[in-house]
């Protein structure tokens, strides 16, 4: 069986604080290295009030000095909201301290609405046009050779064998990833409609690099497991209320489960919901091994990242413990 690896946005609860979200994010990270998922990652988004990982590099060293085996990382960095030697200079750093243990996931898009990246001091005309010379100039500066008088050099980060993901919701960076010979992985928890085709480009594009000699393919999928269909399914109206709100233009703190919360949308809402989240697995035991055979036999994936925006902490937790039985059952 593929690895299972964790996707976390560092959920603020309608209840919470960062600061609760920021140690349950910790807890969840050493429940998931018992369990023996592969790594774990953390998002960057901005101006989110249900988010707490938009200093992510910082989030990521507090869940590696947390945890001893289990690889960290970003999925992913926003490249176009920073300098490339900045990002290469924290995660050198983060490498130098947590050594073999830190991933670097590169996002295209800011993660963020046009006022909060006007604030990040982005440069809106042409950020997201020079992605791909961002992410030369950034392997660059983990590989390169800059040894001249003039060069410039990461430190900490030259040098350091730091994998280095690009992240996509779309066939740009499919493309990129393929070209340049790095691991890709789709955004399918979110944005599923070029799922297939996305991963079908990349494999056939794909170009040997000093990274990897072929192909490697990561997808995300929510993942809602309970004890029972029905727990589950009560569980997922949470991220439900979090898409609806964030299209009305008014995100907020994760809410409480609700039918009856979801029940209040017009049609047009509900379908946009249901779109985005039309690749969900929710159930019981059983109705996840069932979704995720299917999900894995579908896309032919070499590793599978699995996130659930929870609610309640325990029920989160316990969703991934389900989830982690279930990858044994298939192996």
């Amino acid at each position: 069986m593929i690895p299972f690896s964790v996707l976390d946005l560092s959920p603020i609860c309608a209840d919470g604080t960062a600061r609760d979200a920021l140690a349950n994010t910790l807890d969840l990270a050493r429940h998931a290295e018992r369990l023996g998922y592969e790594r774990y990652w953390l998002a960057e988004h901005h101006n989110m009030p249900g988010i707490a990982s938009a200093a992510t590099a910082v989030v990521i060293g507090h869940v590696a000095g947390g945890t001893s085996r289990i690889r960290v990382g970003a999925g992913g960095i926003m490249l176009p909201n920073h300098a490339p030697l900045v990002i290469a200079e924290q995660f050198g750093t983060l490498e130098s301290l947590y050594p073999g243990r830190i991933d670097l996931g590169l996002g295209r898009a800011p993660g963020t609405d046009q006022r909060a990246a006007r604030a990040l001091r982005r440069n809106l005309t042409d950020s997201a046009d020079t992605f791909p010379q961002d992410v030369v100039e950034l392997l660059d500066y983990f590989h390169g050779q800059a040894d001249g008088p003039d060069s410039v050099k990461a430190v900490p980060g030259q040098g350091l064998n730091i994998p280095v993901w690009l992240l996509g919701s779309s066939m740009f960076s499919a493309q990129l990833a393929a070209a340049l010979g790095l691991p890709f992985a789709f955004a399918s928890h979110f944005a599923p409609d070029y799922l297939e085709a996305a991963l079908q480009m990349y494999r056939a594009r794909f170009t040997p690099s000093r990274w990897l000699d072929r192909p490697y393919a990561m997808a995300g999928l929510n993942v809602f497991a309970a004890e029972t269909d029905d727990e589950a399914r009560l569980l997922f109206t949470s991220i439900q209320q979090q898409f609806i709100n964030l299209r009305r233009g008014m995100p907020g703190k994760l809410n409480r489960p609700s039918h009856e919360a979801v029940s209040r949308w017009s049609p047009v809402e509900r379908a946009g919901a249901d779109h985005a989240l039309s690749l969900a697995v929710v159930g019981s035991a059983d109705t996840v091994e069932q979704g995720i055979r299917r999900f894995i036999d579908r896309t032919g994936i070499d590793e599978l990242m699995v996130t659930a925006q929870i609610f309640d902490h325990a029920a989160r937790v316990r969703s991934f413990e389900i989830v982690a039985s279930v990858r044994n059952r298939l192996a």
